[in-house]
């Protein structure tokens, strides 16, 4: 009995602080969402979504040609090489490990690539060469992990990042042809990171950022590659400065910052003058990209809340146009999105019904060609629900972003089943993207709300820290508030909502079946926390810094740990609850999934708990995509749904 008066009492007292502010915008009224009218809607078959076909790493050929790309046409994420035009692609690699990281040598011969074992997040680099043929292993370092490369340095040297697992931080390296890596950083804070980000001077210099691990400062630093010397060009405390390119002439960095607004924006910085050049200011995020090749644009990423365009900024008039791309969400992909010829980009669309595909977008006609077709038939825009953009206001008044996939042809009579769905991170961000699980549920009738509660990114540097030493808090009473805003749409059953998430979404699942146990009818958690105090024990070194950084050490803050621990309130859960683990899980170790599995056993709750071995925090073999999502469907449908509606 104490237990729930002690969860009363925590959810209904009066909030410590005053409310955030966010990017002005209107307040959404919940009866104005509305379920369309949609004769071709149907029940996607959960074989076709959880087979459905999705691209990872994407890099152009030297002479671009050809793209080379990750895809699980498979069922594994392997490499394959498809024409520049589109068509069918071939495939060059076969391994029953995930293979991404691409990099294609400047001498057109060979194309690199990463490749871990089991999900474990280690990565050795691999090539193979770009006509096919043999894999080469190139390092074999279980104890140091090499990922992000980078190429164009003289003699074919590539630029990488590389991690002993015995430390949080990350250096600066380069490999040479003949497999010789060579670190040039020596990074003493563990709470840092560095990452190569390009080439210049010849393929002597690299420009790379030094992050933060808890992405509140960034660095830019430029190293010689023959010395090792390395020379800060900007960074402060508590700011981000992150370049993303360097003009030709080698005078201008395009620069991601959040200098004196405390929210990033595209900037140009001069580094002879060093003063800047800004776009015309916009209310949410921005990011600097690339300059065209022909030196007389900017591309750009502009934020639009949940949804994305690019822009280009013509460098002589400061005049911005829009590329002409569907609504949802684009976004360039690969280390360098930009064709060798500087014709066209990489780019991705997507949307709640929109799985994304690969595309070439043409910079001087503006008209986008597919290069991949993945999607089964069945994924028709047309046949899958829809998003809207909403915003609510919390407990204190917070105005929070959502984003509602809305299932067609319902009524509007308090019967509908719902799924809230908070994402991991915490410092993540819901967009407007193509998430399998909530498709396949909102075309089965789930109306699905997923809520940037505070911690996200994307709304101030105050609304991202408002969750320190605090998680499992403020963020939770956010996700609950994304509920009550369906229940006020007057579609939703407030005794038939569901909520699922992984990661941190996994760890909001549980915290808010205990916290709240009598706000969700069913839970669904694939890789979540439990006890941030094993966390701390078990987890990789990067991710414990992230976590001091969040909220220090046990030793630190224990009465912290304990109150953002699901542990301190699980006793309390009622809601049918179906974990799924990854068993080579370095971020959530698999003990978390088997504390919650034991604790809720004892008590006698209705609990599953699924572990897949060989994978990590998330999963890339197909079957295991397949079943988690049949498992995690299933679930829902049993115990939300009426015997009738089944």
């Amino acid at each position: 009995m104490r237990s729930i008066i002690v969860t009363v009492m925590l959810l209904s007292a009066s909030p410590l602080a005053a409310q955030i502010a966010t990017p002005e915008r209107p307040v959404t009224d919940p009866k104005a969402i509305e379920s369309p009218v949609n004769p071709e809607a149907r029940a996607v078959p959960l074989e076709d979504i959880g087979n459905s076909r999705s691209v990872g790493g994407v890099t152009w050929s030297a002479d671009g040609e050809h793209v080379f790309l990750s895809t699980n046409l498979t069922g594994r994420y392997n490499i394959w090489r498809v024409d520049a035009d589109g068509g069918w692609p071939l495939q060059m690699t076969q391994s029953d490990d995930s293979q991404g990281g691409l990099a294609a040598s400047r001498d057109g011969k060979w194309l690199y690539f990463t490749q871990d074992n089991g999900g474990d997040e280690y990565y050795d680099l691999y090539r193979v060469p770009t006509s096919g043929g043999a894999v080469e292993r190139v390092t074999a370092t279980p104890d140091l992990s090499e990922r992000a490369m980078v190429p164009g340095g003289a003699e074919g040297r590539i630029a990488l990042s590389v991690k002993k697992k015995t430390e949080a931080q990350s250096n600066l390296a380069v490999l040479s042809p003949d497999g010789t890596v060579r670190v040039l950083t020596a990074e003493g804070d563990p709470d840092f990171e560095w990452s190569p980000r390009l080439w210049a001077d010849g393929g002597q210099t690299i420009f790379a950022n030094r992050e933060k691990i808890d992405a509140t400062t960034t660095e830019i630093w430029r190293v010689d590659v023959a010395s090792g010397k390395a020379t800060k060009v900007l960074g402060q405390d508590g700011t981000i400065f992150r370049v993303m390119d360097v003009s030709a002439d080698g005078e201008w960095l395009a620069v991601t910052t959040d200098v004196e607004i405390g929210r990033p924006r595209a900037g140009l910085y001069n580094l002879k003058t060093r003063k800047w050049r800004w776009l015309k200011p916009i209310v949410w995020d921005q990011s600097a990209l690339r300059f065209t090749r022909d030196g007389k644009a900017l591309l750009v990423e502009s934020s639009d809340d949940l949804r994305s365009t690019l822009v280009r900024f013509d460098l002589a008039t400061g005049a911005e146009t829009a590329l002409k791309l569907p609504t949802g969400i684009n976004y360039t992909t690969g280390n360098d999105p930009r064709s060798p010829d500087g014709k066209s980009l990489l780019v991705v669309n997507m949307a709640a019904n929109v799985a994304g595909e690969l595309n070439r977008y043409d910079l001087a006609s503006d008209t986008v060609t597919p290069i991949t077709q993945l999607a089964l038939a069945s994924l028709r825009p047309e046949a899958l629900a829809g998003s809207q953009m909403v915003t609510y206001t919390s407990f204190d008044g917070t105005r929070i972003s959502a984003l509602v996939t809305m299932p067609a042809n319902l009524k509007r009579d308090g019967s509908n089943p719902a799924i809230v769905i908070p994402h991991g991170g915490p410092t993540g961000k819901t967009d407007d993207y193509f998430d399998d699980i909530a498709a396949a549920l909102a075309s089965r009738g789930f109306i699905i709300i997923a809520p940037n509660f505070r911690g996200s990114t994307g709304y101030g540097k105050a609304f991202q820290a408002a969750n320190y030493d605090d998680m499992g808090g403020g963020d939770l009473k956010d996700v609950i508030a994304a509920k009550h805003f369906l229940v006020q749409s007057g579609y939703v059953d407030p005794k038939r909502v569901g909520i699922f998430g992984g990661s941190y979404g996994g760890f909001m699942t549980l915290m808010a079946i205990g916290k709240a146990p009598d706000e969700f009818a069913a839970g669904v958690q694939w890789f979540g926390i439990i006890n941030w105090r094993t966390m701390y024990r078990d987890m990789d070194e990067v991710l414990k810094a992230y976590l001091r950084s969040l909220m220090g050490t046990p030793e630190e803050n224990p009465e912290g740990y304990d109150r953002a621990s699901p542990l301190t309130y699980l006793a309390n859960a009622k809601a049918p609850l179906l974990t799924i683990q990854g068993d080579n899980d370095i971020r959530v170790p698999r003990g978390q999934a088997q504390e919650v599995d034991d604790i809720l056993k004892a008590k006698g709750n209705t609990v599953e708990t699924v572990f897949y071995p060989a994978e990590g925090h998330g999963f890339r073999k197909r079957e295991n995509q397949l079943d988690s999502l049949k498992r995690t469907v299933e679930w829902f449908e049993r115990y939300l749904k009426p015997a009738a509606a089944k």
